[in-house]
Protein backbone atom coordinates (compact mmCIF):
# COMPACT_ATOMS: atom_id res chain seq x y z
CA UNK A 1 0.00 0.00 0.00
CA UNK A 2 1.25 3.53 -0.76
CA UNK A 3 2.40 5.10 2.25
CA UNK A 4 2.18 9.21 3.24
CA UNK A 5 3.31 10.84 -0.36
CA UNK A 6 6.67 12.26 0.34
CA UNK A 7 6.57 15.36 -2.38
CA UNK A 8 3.55 17.81 -2.93
CA UNK A 9 1.18 15.11 -4.04
CA UNK A 10 -1.44 14.19 -2.38
CA UNK A 11 -2.69 10.61 -1.31
CA UNK A 12 -5.77 11.13 -3.58
CA UNK A 13 -3.00 12.60 -6.44
CA UNK A 14 -1.04 8.81 -6.05
CA UNK A 15 -3.88 6.96 -6.15
CA UNK A 16 -4.92 8.81 -9.46
CA UNK A 17 -0.87 8.20 -10.71
CA UNK A 18 -1.60 5.02 -10.02
CA UNK A 19 -4.83 4.03 -11.94
CA UNK A 20 -3.68 6.11 -14.82
CA UNK A 21 0.05 3.63 -14.84
CA UNK A 22 -2.30 0.44 -14.91
CA UNK A 23 -4.99 1.83 -17.97
CA UNK A 24 -1.56 3.13 -19.77
CA UNK A 25 -0.17 -0.43 -19.07
CA UNK A 26 -3.36 -2.29 -19.70
CA UNK A 27 -3.68 -0.95 -23.35
CA UNK A 28 -0.40 -2.35 -23.93
CA UNK A 29 -1.36 -5.31 -23.13
CA UNK A 30 -4.24 -5.38 -25.09
CA UNK A 31 -2.50 -4.31 -27.85
CA UNK A 32 0.48 -6.69 -27.73
CA UNK A 33 -0.21 -9.38 -25.08
CA UNK A 34 3.24 -11.28 -23.81
CA UNK A 35 3.21 -14.70 -23.23
CA UNK A 36 2.78 -16.21 -19.61
CA UNK A 37 6.48 -16.68 -18.83
CA UNK A 38 7.58 -13.12 -19.77
CA UNK A 39 4.39 -11.55 -18.30
CA UNK A 40 5.90 -10.01 -15.71
CA UNK A 41 9.08 -8.41 -16.88
CA UNK A 42 6.89 -7.37 -20.00
CA UNK A 43 4.57 -5.46 -17.39
CA UNK A 44 7.52 -4.19 -15.25
CA UNK A 45 8.73 -2.58 -18.25
CA UNK A 46 5.46 -1.18 -19.79
CA UNK A 47 5.39 0.24 -15.86
CA UNK A 48 8.50 2.01 -15.91
CA UNK A 49 8.16 3.79 -19.18
CA UNK A 50 5.10 4.86 -18.02
CA UNK A 51 5.94 6.44 -15.25
CA UNK A 52 8.74 7.95 -16.97
CA UNK A 53 6.18 10.08 -19.30
CA UNK A 54 4.67 11.50 -16.76
CA UNK A 55 7.52 13.10 -16.04
CA UNK A 56 6.90 13.56 -12.14
CA UNK A 57 10.20 14.45 -9.80
CA UNK A 58 8.96 12.47 -6.92
CA UNK A 59 11.20 10.01 -4.33
CA UNK A 60 12.68 7.05 -5.58
CA UNK A 61 11.31 4.96 -2.73
CA UNK A 62 7.59 6.35 -3.29
CA UNK A 63 7.89 5.69 -6.95
CA UNK A 64 9.29 2.12 -6.04
CA UNK A 65 6.33 1.72 -4.24
CA UNK A 66 3.83 2.85 -6.48
CA UNK A 67 5.24 1.00 -9.44
CA UNK A 68 4.70 -2.46 -7.06
CA UNK A 69 1.36 -1.19 -6.05
CA UNK A 70 0.31 -1.12 -10.04
CA UNK A 71 2.48 -4.25 -10.61
CA UNK A 72 0.37 -5.96 -7.55
CA UNK A 73 -3.06 -4.92 -9.31
CA UNK A 74 -1.96 -6.00 -12.72
CA UNK A 75 -0.17 -9.67 -12.05
CA UNK A 76 -1.55 -10.16 -8.58
CA UNK A 77 -4.76 -9.55 -5.79
CA UNK A 78 -3.56 -6.08 -5.10
CA UNK A 79 -3.03 -5.01 -1.61
CA UNK A 80 -3.68 -8.62 -0.74
CA UNK A 81 -0.59 -9.63 -2.63
CA UNK A 82 2.35 -9.19 0.38
CA UNK A 83 -0.30 -10.63 2.94
CA UNK A 84 -0.93 -13.63 0.53
CA UNK A 85 2.61 -14.31 0.07
CA UNK A 86 3.82 -14.38 3.79
CA UNK A 87 3.75 -17.65 5.05
CA UNK A 88 2.82 -16.87 8.44
CA UNK A 89 -0.47 -15.71 7.46
CA UNK A 90 -3.65 -18.25 7.87
CA UNK A 91 -6.24 -16.20 6.78
CA UNK A 92 -6.94 -12.55 5.41
CA UNK A 93 -10.18 -10.47 6.48
CA UNK A 94 -11.31 -7.96 4.40
CA UNK A 95 -14.02 -5.89 5.75
CA UNK A 96 -14.62 -3.15 3.09
CA UNK A 97 -11.42 -1.20 1.10
CA UNK A 98 -10.38 0.43 4.42
CA UNK A 99 -9.95 -2.20 7.11
CA UNK A 100 -8.27 -5.75 6.64
CA UNK A 101 -7.59 -8.22 9.13
CA UNK A 102 -4.90 -10.97 9.49
CA UNK A 103 -4.75 -14.11 11.40
CA UNK A 104 -0.96 -14.38 12.37
CA UNK A 105 0.01 -17.77 15.07
CA UNK A 106 -4.15 -18.02 16.26
CA UNK A 107 -4.19 -13.60 16.51
CA UNK A 108 -6.33 -11.52 14.99
CA UNK A 109 -4.70 -8.48 13.88
CA UNK A 110 -5.61 -5.17 12.28
CA UNK A 111 -3.07 -4.62 9.27
CA UNK A 112 -2.08 -0.56 8.02
CA UNK A 113 -2.93 -1.62 4.33
CA UNK A 114 -6.13 -0.63 2.66
CA UNK A 115 -7.59 -0.58 -0.63
CA UNK A 116 -7.84 2.43 -2.61
CA UNK A 117 -11.66 1.99 -2.86
CA UNK A 118 -14.83 -0.50 -2.88
CA UNK A 119 -14.16 -0.54 -6.45
CA UNK A 120 -10.04 -1.88 -6.03
CA UNK A 121 -11.85 -4.60 -3.71
CA UNK A 122 -14.33 -5.87 -6.61
CA UNK A 123 -11.55 -5.66 -9.32
CA UNK A 124 -9.61 -8.28 -7.29
CA UNK A 125 -12.68 -10.82 -5.98
CA UNK A 126 -13.61 -10.22 -10.30
CA UNK A 127 -9.76 -11.71 -10.91
CA UNK A 128 -10.04 -14.82 -8.70
CA UNK A 129 -13.98 -15.76 -9.57
CA UNK A 130 -13.74 -14.97 -13.63
CA UNK A 131 -11.03 -18.05 -14.31
CA UNK A 132 -13.13 -20.48 -12.38
CA UNK A 133 -16.43 -19.56 -14.12
CA UNK A 134 -17.74 -18.20 -11.62
CA UNK A 135 -19.94 -14.63 -10.70
CA UNK A 136 -20.80 -12.04 -8.32
CA UNK A 137 -23.01 -9.10 -8.80
CA UNK A 138 -26.26 -7.49 -7.03
CA UNK A 139 -28.56 -10.75 -7.97
CA UNK A 140 -26.12 -13.16 -6.47
CA UNK A 141 -23.73 -11.39 -4.26
CA UNK A 142 -22.19 -13.88 -2.52
CA UNK A 143 -19.38 -16.66 -4.26
CA UNK A 144 -17.20 -19.35 -3.09
CA UNK A 145 -14.10 -19.47 -4.88
CA UNK A 146 -10.54 -20.55 -4.51
CA UNK A 147 -7.03 -19.35 -5.59
CA UNK A 148 -4.81 -21.61 -7.87
CA UNK A 149 -3.07 -22.54 -4.45
CA UNK A 150 -5.96 -24.21 -3.17
CA UNK A 151 -6.49 -21.40 -1.08
CA UNK A 152 -10.19 -20.74 0.38
CA UNK A 153 -11.82 -17.51 -0.82
CA UNK A 154 -15.46 -16.52 0.14
CA UNK A 155 -16.61 -12.63 -1.12
CA UNK A 156 -19.42 -10.68 -0.89
CA UNK A 157 -20.61 -7.68 -2.01
CA UNK A 158 -23.30 -4.62 -1.45
CA UNK A 159 -26.67 -4.66 -0.89
CA UNK A 160 -25.70 -7.46 1.13
CA UNK A 161 -23.13 -5.93 2.87
CA UNK A 162 -23.29 -2.04 4.20
CA UNK A 163 -19.69 -0.84 4.27
CA UNK A 164 -18.06 -2.28 1.15
CA UNK A 165 -17.41 -5.54 -0.75
CA UNK A 166 -15.79 -8.04 1.52
CA UNK A 167 -13.19 -11.10 1.26
CA UNK A 168 -12.47 -14.01 3.09
CA UNK A 169 -9.47 -15.85 2.35
CA UNK A 170 -8.18 -18.90 4.32
CA UNK A 171 -4.53 -19.65 2.69
CA UNK A 172 -3.69 -23.39 1.88
CA UNK A 173 -0.31 -24.19 3.31
CA UNK A 174 1.95 -25.19 0.33
CA UNK A 175 3.63 -27.53 2.86
CA UNK A 176 1.20 -30.51 4.11
CA UNK A 177 0.83 -30.96 7.49
CA UNK A 178 1.48 -34.63 8.67
CA UNK A 179 0.25 -36.35 11.63
CA UNK A 180 3.85 -35.96 12.91
CA UNK A 181 3.47 -32.49 13.15
CA UNK A 182 -0.11 -32.53 14.53
CA UNK A 183 1.19 -34.37 17.79
CA UNK A 184 4.49 -31.81 17.53
CA UNK A 185 2.30 -29.16 17.79
CA UNK A 186 0.05 -30.50 20.98
CA UNK A 187 -3.13 -30.91 18.53
CA UNK A 188 -3.18 -34.50 19.76
CA UNK A 189 -0.65 -36.67 21.56
CA UNK A 190 1.31 -40.06 19.69
CA UNK A 191 -1.60 -43.22 20.87
CA UNK A 192 -3.93 -41.25 19.71
CA UNK A 193 -2.63 -40.50 16.47
CA UNK A 194 -1.70 -44.18 15.98
CA UNK A 195 -5.50 -44.88 16.77
CA UNK A 196 -7.23 -42.73 14.43
CA UNK A 197 -4.25 -44.05 11.61
CA UNK A 198 -5.42 -47.53 12.68
CA UNK A 199 -9.41 -46.18 12.15
CA UNK A 200 -9.19 -44.69 9.03
CA UNK A 201 -7.27 -47.93 7.52
CA UNK A 202 -9.71 -50.36 9.37
CA UNK A 203 -12.43 -48.11 7.05
CA UNK A 204 -14.46 -46.67 9.84
CA UNK A 205 -16.78 -44.19 8.71
CA UNK A 206 -15.34 -40.47 10.38
CA UNK A 207 -16.84 -37.15 11.00
CA UNK A 208 -14.58 -34.27 11.92
CA UNK A 209 -16.97 -32.01 14.15
CA UNK A 210 -15.50 -28.32 14.73
CA UNK A 211 -15.69 -24.51 15.03
CA UNK A 212 -15.49 -21.78 12.26
CA UNK A 213 -11.63 -21.99 11.64
CA UNK A 214 -10.61 -24.86 13.40
CA UNK A 215 -8.93 -26.96 11.56
CA UNK A 216 -11.50 -29.20 10.34
CA UNK A 217 -10.20 -29.46 6.47
CA UNK A 218 -6.27 -29.38 7.62
CA UNK A 219 -7.39 -32.57 10.11
CA UNK A 220 -9.29 -33.63 7.12
CA UNK A 221 -6.00 -33.95 5.17
CA UNK A 222 -4.34 -35.73 7.36
CA UNK A 223 -6.82 -38.42 8.08
CA UNK A 224 -6.92 -38.68 4.19
CA UNK A 225 -3.25 -39.46 4.08
CA UNK A 226 -3.66 -42.77 5.55
CA UNK A 227 -5.94 -44.20 3.09
CA UNK A 228 -4.10 -46.62 1.20
CA UNK A 229 -2.73 -45.62 -2.41
CA UNK A 230 -4.75 -49.10 -3.90
CA UNK A 231 -7.80 -47.31 -3.37
CA UNK A 232 -9.98 -44.86 -5.42
CA UNK A 233 -11.06 -42.07 -3.73
CA UNK A 234 -14.08 -39.37 -4.49
CA UNK A 235 -13.60 -35.76 -3.52
CA UNK A 236 -16.61 -33.93 -3.11
CA UNK A 237 -16.55 -30.16 -2.48
CA UNK A 238 -17.87 -26.51 -3.11
CA UNK A 239 -14.95 -25.11 -3.66
CA UNK A 240 -11.81 -27.48 -4.25
CA UNK A 241 -9.23 -27.05 -1.36
CA UNK A 242 -8.56 -30.78 -0.31
CA UNK A 243 -4.91 -31.71 -1.15
CA UNK A 244 -4.73 -35.44 -1.19
CA UNK A 245 -1.73 -37.38 -1.48
CA UNK A 246 -2.79 -40.32 -3.35
CA UNK A 247 -2.82 -40.97 -7.03
CA UNK A 248 -6.04 -42.50 -7.59
CA UNK A 249 -8.00 -39.48 -6.92
CA UNK A 250 -11.47 -38.22 -8.81
CA UNK A 251 -11.82 -34.27 -7.42
CA UNK A 252 -15.87 -33.27 -7.78
CA UNK A 253 -16.66 -29.31 -7.26
CA UNK A 254 -20.03 -27.93 -7.32
CA UNK A 255 -20.96 -25.25 -9.93
CA UNK A 256 -23.35 -22.21 -9.27
CA UNK A 257 -26.28 -21.99 -11.45
CA UNK A 258 -26.31 -19.80 -14.44
CA UNK A 259 -27.64 -15.93 -15.06
CA UNK A 260 -31.01 -17.24 -15.01
CA UNK A 261 -30.85 -19.32 -11.90
CA UNK A 262 -30.36 -22.74 -13.66
CA UNK A 263 -27.99 -25.34 -14.45
CA UNK A 264 -26.66 -25.82 -10.49
CA UNK A 265 -24.98 -28.96 -9.55
CA UNK A 266 -24.91 -29.02 -5.76
CA UNK A 267 -23.43 -31.14 -3.48
CA UNK A 268 -26.08 -33.59 -3.01
CA UNK A 269 -26.23 -34.00 -6.72
CA UNK A 270 -22.28 -34.88 -6.93
CA UNK A 271 -22.65 -37.36 -3.75
CA UNK A 272 -25.33 -39.15 -5.48
CA UNK A 273 -23.20 -39.36 -8.67
CA UNK A 274 -20.37 -40.38 -6.91
CA UNK A 275 -21.97 -43.63 -6.09
CA UNK A 276 -22.06 -44.35 -9.55
CA UNK A 277 -18.26 -43.77 -9.92
CA UNK A 278 -17.06 -47.05 -7.92
CA UNK A 279 -15.20 -45.45 -5.11
CA UNK A 280 -13.49 -46.88 -2.49
CA UNK A 281 -14.34 -43.98 -0.17
CA UNK A 282 -16.09 -40.68 -0.66
CA UNK A 283 -14.51 -37.87 1.19
CA UNK A 284 -17.37 -34.92 1.32
CA UNK A 285 -15.12 -31.65 2.51
CA UNK A 286 -18.07 -30.67 4.24
CA UNK A 287 -21.98 -31.47 4.55
CA UNK A 288 -24.05 -28.74 5.13
CA UNK A 289 -27.64 -29.75 3.65
CA UNK A 290 -29.79 -32.21 2.71
CA UNK A 291 -26.70 -34.20 1.13
CA UNK A 292 -26.38 -35.75 4.98
CA UNK A 293 -28.69 -38.25 4.09
CA UNK A 294 -27.30 -39.06 1.02
CA UNK A 295 -23.80 -39.28 2.20
CA UNK A 296 -25.08 -41.78 5.53
CA UNK A 297 -27.02 -43.81 2.79
CA UNK A 298 -23.51 -44.38 1.07
CA UNK A 299 -22.06 -45.42 4.00
CA UNK A 300 -24.66 -47.57 5.05
CA UNK A 301 -24.14 -49.43 1.91
CA UNK A 302 -20.93 -50.51 1.64
CA UNK A 303 -18.77 -47.75 1.23
CA UNK A 304 -16.88 -47.65 4.70
CA UNK A 305 -14.08 -45.22 5.22
CA UNK A 306 -15.82 -42.01 4.44
CA UNK A 307 -14.69 -39.15 5.82
CA UNK A 308 -17.14 -35.76 5.81
CA UNK A 309 -16.73 -32.23 8.28
CA UNK A 310 -19.38 -30.52 9.57
CA UNK A 311 -19.49 -27.07 12.09
CA UNK A 312 -20.54 -28.56 15.46
CA UNK A 313 -19.32 -27.64 18.81
CA UNK A 314 -19.48 -30.63 20.38
CA UNK A 315 -19.76 -34.60 19.58
CA UNK A 316 -23.04 -34.61 20.42
CA UNK A 317 -24.18 -31.20 19.15
CA UNK A 318 -22.40 -33.19 15.61
CA UNK A 319 -25.18 -35.54 15.49
CA UNK A 320 -27.95 -33.12 16.33
CA UNK A 321 -26.73 -31.39 13.34
CA UNK A 322 -26.85 -34.01 11.32
CA UNK A 323 -30.24 -35.31 11.94
CA UNK A 324 -31.52 -31.26 11.33
CA UNK A 325 -29.28 -31.78 8.16
CA UNK A 326 -31.04 -34.82 7.05
CA UNK A 327 -34.97 -33.42 7.69
CA UNK A 328 -33.52 -31.04 5.30
CA UNK A 329 -33.75 -33.68 2.62
CA UNK A 330 -37.43 -33.38 2.55
CA UNK A 331 -37.85 -37.16 2.89
CA UNK A 332 -40.23 -36.50 5.91
CA UNK A 333 -38.83 -39.69 7.54
CA UNK A 334 -39.55 -40.38 11.66
CA UNK A 335 -36.45 -38.60 13.78
CA UNK A 336 -36.01 -42.14 14.88
CA UNK A 337 -35.47 -43.46 11.50
CA UNK A 338 -33.15 -40.72 11.00
CA UNK A 339 -31.06 -41.72 14.10
CA UNK A 340 -30.84 -45.10 13.16
CA UNK A 341 -29.15 -44.02 10.33
CA UNK A 342 -27.01 -41.94 11.78
CA UNK A 343 -25.99 -44.95 14.32
CA UNK A 344 -25.34 -47.40 11.97
CA UNK A 345 -23.77 -45.31 9.33
CA UNK A 346 -21.27 -43.09 11.76
CA UNK A 347 -18.70 -44.72 13.78
CA UNK A 348 -16.46 -41.82 15.08
CA UNK A 349 -16.49 -38.18 15.48
CA UNK A 350 -13.09 -36.24 15.67
CA UNK A 351 -14.12 -32.69 17.36
CA UNK A 352 -11.04 -30.04 16.26
CA UNK A 353 -11.55 -27.09 18.21
CA UNK A 354 -9.63 -23.37 18.28
CA UNK A 355 -8.74 -22.86 21.67
CA UNK A 356 -8.82 -19.41 23.41
CA UNK A 357 -5.21 -19.17 22.75
CA UNK A 358 -5.51 -19.11 19.30
CA UNK A 359 -4.54 -23.58 19.34
CA UNK A 360 -5.70 -25.62 17.64
CA UNK A 361 -6.53 -29.30 19.43
CA UNK A 362 -8.41 -32.26 18.77
CA UNK A 363 -10.82 -32.03 22.52
CA UNK A 364 -12.38 -35.17 21.83
CA UNK A 365 -12.96 -38.48 20.17
CA UNK A 366 -15.74 -40.36 20.48
CA UNK A 367 -17.62 -43.54 19.30
CA UNK A 368 -20.94 -43.97 18.00
CA UNK A 369 -22.10 -46.73 19.80
CA UNK A 370 -24.91 -47.73 18.74
CA UNK A 371 -29.16 -46.54 19.92
CA UNK A 372 -30.53 -47.04 23.29
CA UNK A 373 -34.60 -46.29 22.58
CA UNK A 374 -34.53 -43.58 20.60
CA UNK A 375 -31.53 -42.22 21.73
CA UNK A 376 -27.91 -42.37 19.67
CA UNK A 377 -25.38 -43.54 22.54
CA UNK A 378 -21.64 -42.23 22.62
CA UNK A 379 -19.10 -43.06 24.41
CA UNK A 380 -15.75 -40.68 24.56
CA UNK A 381 -12.78 -42.52 23.72
CA UNK A 382 -10.30 -39.91 24.06
CA UNK A 383 -10.62 -36.11 25.58
CA UNK A 384 -8.12 -32.97 26.23
CA UNK A 385 -8.22 -32.04 29.94
CA UNK A 386 -7.12 -28.37 30.52
CA UNK A 387 -4.78 -28.14 33.48
CA UNK A 388 -4.71 -24.47 33.39
CA UNK A 389 -3.42 -21.05 31.82
CA UNK A 390 0.27 -20.50 31.48
CA UNK A 391 2.67 -17.46 30.14
CA UNK A 392 0.82 -15.32 27.50
CA UNK A 393 -2.07 -16.94 27.97
CA UNK A 394 -1.21 -20.29 26.76
CA UNK A 395 -3.87 -23.10 27.87
CA UNK A 396 -1.94 -26.31 29.65
CA UNK A 397 -3.61 -29.01 29.24
CA UNK A 398 -3.03 -33.31 28.19
CA UNK A 399 -4.80 -35.88 26.45
CA UNK A 400 -6.55 -38.34 28.47
CA UNK A 401 -7.90 -42.13 27.61
CA UNK A 402 -11.40 -42.51 29.36
CA UNK A 403 -10.84 -46.03 30.05
CA UNK A 404 -13.53 -47.06 27.90
CA UNK A 405 -12.66 -49.58 24.83
CA UNK A 406 -14.43 -48.79 21.98
CA UNK A 407 -17.04 -51.68 20.65
CA UNK A 408 -15.20 -51.57 17.17
CA UNK A 409 -11.99 -52.94 18.17
CA UNK A 410 -12.58 -56.33 16.19
CA UNK A 411 -12.71 -54.72 13.10
CA UNK A 412 -9.43 -52.90 13.66
CA UNK A 413 -7.94 -56.27 15.31
CA UNK A 414 -9.46 -57.60 11.63
CA UNK A 415 -7.54 -54.68 10.25
CA UNK A 416 -4.33 -56.29 11.59
CA UNK A 417 -4.15 -53.78 14.41
CA UNK A 418 -3.83 -55.06 18.23
CA UNK A 419 -4.28 -52.06 20.67
CA UNK A 420 -4.26 -53.36 24.07
CA UNK A 421 -6.52 -52.29 26.66
CA UNK A 422 -4.17 -49.91 28.44
CA UNK A 423 -4.06 -47.71 25.38
CA UNK A 424 -7.80 -46.92 26.59
CA UNK A 425 -7.37 -46.90 30.46
CA UNK A 426 -3.55 -46.48 31.61
CA UNK A 427 -2.09 -43.43 32.07
CA UNK A 428 -1.22 -42.51 28.73
CA UNK A 429 2.53 -40.48 29.89
CA UNK A 430 3.23 -44.20 31.12
CA UNK A 431 2.45 -45.87 27.61
CA UNK A 432 4.42 -43.69 25.91
CA UNK A 433 7.46 -43.51 28.02
CA UNK A 434 7.21 -47.83 28.41
CA UNK A 435 7.27 -47.28 24.09
CA UNK A 436 10.15 -45.49 24.19
CA UNK A 437 12.27 -47.32 26.52
CA UNK A 438 11.57 -50.55 23.64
Amino acid sequence: MIDAPQSNLRAADLVKLKAYLISLVNRELEANPPTLQERREVVTQHLLRAYQSTRLQISVSLRDQIIQDALNDLLGYGPLQPLLEDPEISEIMVNGPHKIYIEKKGKLIKTNIEFDNNDQVLRVIDRIILPLGRRIDTDSPTVDARLPDGSRVNAVIPPVTVDGPCITIRKFKKDKLTIDQLVNYSSLNEIMAEFIRACVISRLNIIVSGGTGSGKTTLLNVLSSFIPDDERIVTIEDAAELSLMQDHIVRLETKPSNIEGKHAVMIRDLVRNALRMRPDRIIVGEVRGGEALDMLQAMNTGHDGSLTTLHANTPRDALSRLETMCLMAGMELPLKVIRQQISSAVDLVVQQSRLKDGSRKITSITEVAGMEGEMIVMSEIFQFQQTGIGDEGKILGDHKATGIRPMFIPRLEAAGFKLGPEVFGANLGEVLSSGRKK
